[in-house]
């Protein structure tokens, strides 16, 4: 037997090597070993989910963004515009709003021959060279007709940010004049960096590029599943790095910083350092804006996006360009110009919205800057990751063999909403976007197959284990041992129990009366009955014994308020009985009587007998009252005599107090009790006769003869009338014939068993 509790403390070592399973394939995951998929995809899903439930949707009016939207097109005509268009735009938002920076989310790529100032030159050499009064005058009206040099005045000297865009072009081609690097490579103390490389680039014309030394790229970075979430702050092309549109931007409202590597350690040894964040540094002070190890950061997306989004202020190019803004409306404003123009493609799939405006996402970026709030996946993620994989799945490997499945279901759910939290509260406060679907997944699976392993392995155990005790042990105690075999043990210990001896009346002269198998079944089906109420309110069959069944409560499951459940369990046996009676009335066979003593006290309780035939039972003083006690039922005229320690503890019922006894082996007497009902369960009237019924015991005990005989008397024309009365009656007409005895107790003297 030991042997087999032994076995069940390895199948819960072996619930826990199966419970590791998720983690070790979270771990290979999460070296690159057996790279999965699915949990890349999923951890995007739940950083997407993370981040619509965060986002502030609220106006930033810091940034307005001047839309060439449909009604610009329709209005000022097809694009690219003319670049006298542009000039007359950017001397508006200059001069006239005086706003703080302009950044362009377009392209200036080829120069603007719309004026008709080529042709003309082309005349005056050609065709009309022997015209000097057209030469003359063409020299007169170039300036006004040259809109490049007239765009590029404009944006002279002013705080303006060209767009360009970097290319993976294989053969590297290349068009337009790119800034100057944003980051020496001297500054990079020789030290490799992991910034997105490209092979090309497409950048504005060479009259603009000169006027405006500052140009930022607006390329994004595009995830497997096409979805735009980070914006690159530096790029490398040709082994020197450029800054981002919203970077350049950035740097300009702060009148042009520098811009350093942050590496965590300032002064490295050997070849290898990591870069955390791009470090702005001006007048001695340095401003760190984190990035992830690719010099990247996700974009922090205030709302929906678009004109209806909120998150900023949409203008109308041409409501600009006609100048229907009132004068400093926009000023100290930091300016995008960009399309939302379907025809101009410059949409993108984005967490918050299938086509969001790309000139939106650097707006994002810049808001970001400017609050502080940059949102970035540390290169520390993956041991983030490694240590709460290790950390949840060591504890659930330890705790879920141990825990029944209610308390595994709390569990694992209460991880799973921890790491949600702890991942939650990493995001919003420090700006931490870090892995949370591994461990997530593997505390689902870990629970599954801890459950699973449980069902289908240990409920063959626990099959097996009811095979092996199931002759002698109560079914109770099986699953007792086999959901906690380690803190249960069959040894004998002394508890405080209640007992219960159901004995059968009128079996014998039915035996004499019935068939043999006629006798078994209706014998089979009272034990079922009477067995099936036990159960019903815990109790635990000991013995059947002949006619008399044996049951006691508070073990092998502790149950503090065993003598209630006893006593409740008697009066639904009594009523049992009485159905029964009612059918063997209709079936013409003889009826039947139970009597049952009850008793609590403490008693020994174990696995006993021999080594051929063992049973989990109680033994003790206190189990022999019981016996006794069942064996006074029928003395007394009731169903069922309790001890006054059984009494005591179920007071939630109504009480015929019988007598004080002394019985067979036992030298002190005690008082017994019938439980009649639930208390308030009773009429008026049954209430009166158990009032008069303890006046009469009060007259009894105190020799009062002729008062006990008197409140007997009217009792016992009582609708109550019970054949106690008639008993006291009798042992009045004996009594009263005595002297008065003051040495006298007041108890019966039963001297056989």
């Amino acid at each position: 037997m030991w042997k087999h509790i032994a076995q069940l403390a390895r199948r819960r070592w072996r619930r826990t090597v199966v419970t590791l399973i998720p983690l070790v394939f979270a771990l290979l995951h999460l070296s690159g070993i057996l790279p999965l998929q699915m949990l890349e995809r999923l951890d995007n899903i739940f950083y997407d989910i993370r981040l619509r439930a965060t986002m502030p949707r609220t106006l930033d009016e810091r940034i307005v963004i001047v839309d060439i939207d449909e009604k610009s097109l329709e209005r000022v005509g097809h694009w690219p515009w003319g670049r006298d268009k542009m000039a007359t735009l950017a001397q508006e938002l200059f001069e006239r709003q005086q706003v703080a920076v302009v950044g362009f989310d377009v392209l200036f790529a080829e120069t603007d021959g719309s004026s008709g100032l080529r042709n003309l030159q082309q005349l005056a050499q050609g065709a009309l060279s022997d015209q000097p009064a057209f030469k003359e005058q063409l020299e007169r009206l170039a300036p006004s007709l040259d809109f490049d040099t007239l765009f590029a005045e404009s944006l002279k000297g002013r705080p303006a940010v060209l767009g360009y865009y970097l290319t993976s072009d294989k053969e590297g081609r290349t068009k337009g004049v790119l800034p100057p690097p944003a980051l020496p490579a001297e500054r990079l103390r020789g030290l490799p960096l992991k910034a997105y490389s490209w092979g090309g680039y497409g950048s504005n014309i060479g009259i603009l590029a000169g006027a405006v030394p500052i140009a930022g790229f607006f390329n994004s970075v595009t995830d497997e599943d096409g979805v735009v979430r980070a914006l690159p702050l530096l790029a490398e092309y040709q082994g020197k790095y450029y800054e981002s549109l919203a970077l350049a931007m950035f740097r300009t409202a702060l009148g042009l910083p520098e811009i350093h590597p942050g590496f965590a350690n300032p002064a490295p040894d050997g070849t290898y350092d990591t870069l955390h964040s791009v470090a702005l540094v001006q007048d001695g002070r340095a401003l760190a804006l984190p990035v992830d190890d690719r010099l990247a950061t996700l974009i922090p997306f205030r709302g929906p996006g678009d004109i209806g989004g909120g998150s900023f202020r949409y203008l109308s190019a041409s409501d600009v360009l006609e100048g229907r803004l009132a004068a400093n409306e926009l000023k100290d404003r930091l300016i995008l110009v960009g399309s939302t123009a379907p025809g101009l493609l410059d949409l993108r799939v984005t967490p918050v919205g299938r086509a969001y405006p790309g000139v939106e996402t650097h707006a994002n970026v810049l808001s970001a800057f400017l609050d502080g709030k940059n949102i970035v996946r540390p290169d520390y993620a993956a041991g983030f990751d490694a240590l709460q994989l290790l950390c949840a799945g060591l504890l659930l490997a330890f705790a879920l063999p141990a825990l029944s499945a209610a308390w595994a279901v709390l569990m694992s759910v209460g991880l799973v909403s921890g790491l949600t939290a702890l991942n939650l509260w990493l995001y919003l406060s420090h700006g931490l976007a870090l892995p949370l679907a591994s461990a997530v997944v593997m505390v689902v699976l870990a629970f599954t197959l801890n459950m699973v392993y449980g069902y289908f392995v240990e409920s063959r155990s626990k099959r097996e284990l009811a095979a092996l005790f199931g002759t002698y042990v109560p079914p109770e105690l099986v699953d007792e041992m086999v959901k906690q075999p380690d803190n249960y043990s069959m040894q004998a210990s002394n508890q405080e129990l209640t007992v219960m001896f159901c004995d059968m009346r009128g079996f014998t002269a039915m035996s004499e009366q019935m068939e043999p198998l006629q006798l078994q079944a209706l014998l089979n089906d009272v034990f079922s009955r009477l067995t099936h109420i036990i159960r019903s309110h815990r109790g635990t069959i000991d013995k059947y014994m002949g006619d008399c069944v044996m049951a006691f409560w508070g073990a092998p499951v502790p149950t503090p308020d065993h003598a209630r459940l006893a006593v409740q369990a008697a009066l639904d046996m009594a009523k049992a009985i009485e159905e029964v009676n009612v059918l063997h009335r209709e079936r013409g066979l003889p009826e039947i009587g139970i009597g049952i003593g009850l008793n609590t006290g403490n008693m020994c309780v174990g696995d006993m007998g021999s080594d051929i035939r063992r049973s989990y039972t109680v033994i003790g003083d206190a189990v022999n009252l019981g016996s006794r006690l069942e064996g006074l039922s029928k003395y007394y005229g009731v169903r069922t005599v309790v001890s006054e320690t059984t009494f005591a503890q179920a007071p939630q019922f109504a009480w015929l107090e019988l007598d004080r006894v002394r019985v067979k082996g036992k030298a002190q007497a005690v008082a017994i009790y019938s439980p009649t009902a639930v208390l308030g369960g009773q009429s008026e009237s049954d209430r009166a006769d158990l009032r008069s019924w303890r006046e009469a015991l009060d007259a009894y005990r105190a020799q009062d003869w002729a008062q006990c005989d008197r409140l007997l008397t009217q009792l016992k024309r009582s609708q109550s009338a019970s054949p106690i009365f008639d008993l006291y009656l009798a042992r009045l007409e004996v009594l009263r014939q005595q002297a008065f005895d003051p040495a006298w107790d007041n108890a019966t003297n039963f001297e056989t068993k």
